[in-house]
């Protein structure tokens, strides 16, 4: 159990594999997940807002887990339950498979070694969302106990991607918060994504 890149999402068949465009490996996201976490959390003075500097520091991928390990002591036994759940779900799949009668004999057998070879594949993508999702919420978390209002980043798809996930997590459940993202043209004609948060 480690974090690495797959690849993106994989639509398996009895025809093949195919690579779904758009949905990228988590993995892609979770450095800039990583980087925003270990900014806003610090002790804060005066406008509590955070602004992306283009020279934070970019982590290994062993890096990336020792921080969140750092912030929860179960993340690898959360890891490995979830991780567990994701290949319990990929053998169902493989049942489902085997009890189709509406398919030939070796339509099954095709799709079926489809799913096996690419099952390790589809692990690692799991994980890298376990992990990238595990970096949201204690994103998350600090935002509500700092009561930060402000996130600021360059407006790139990357970056974009991360505050709307921020905005989902932050907007659900019993004690969500109203959120507002915009992009915004700051000085020198720079895009910039911003994410306000509303208590």
């Amino acid at each position: 159990m480690k974090i690495e890149y797959a690849g993106p999402r994989p639509i398996i068949s009895q025809h093949g594999v195919q690579f779904k465009d758009g949905k990228e490996d988590k993995y892609v996201y979770l450095m800039i997940s990583i980087q925003i976490l270990q900014a806003i959390d610090k002790d804060y003075e005066g406008h509590k807002s955070y602004s992306y500097d283009a020279s934070t520091k970019r982590f290994s991928d062993s890096e990336i887990h020792d921080i969140l390990d750092s912030y929860e002591t179960t993340l690898e036994e959360d890891v490995l339950k979830e991780e567990a759940s994701y290949a319990l779900k990929i053998e169902n799949e493989i049942e489902d498979i085997r009890n189709r009668t509406n398919l030939k004999e070796s339509e099954r057998d095709a799709w079926i070694n489809n799913l096996e070879v690419m099952k390790n594949y589809r692990i690692q993508r799991s994980i890298n969302k376990i992990y990238y999702m595990h970096s949201i919420n204690l994103i998350k978390k600090i935002i509500k106990r700092e009561e930060i209002k402000e996130i600021d980043t360059p407006f790139y798809e990357k970056y974009w991607h991360v505050l709307q996930t921020i905005q989902g997590v932050l907007e659900e459940g019993r004690n969500s918060v109203h959120t507002d993202l915009q992009i915004i043209k700051a000085d020198g004609n720079q895009m910039m994504s911003k994410l306000f948060i509303r208590y």
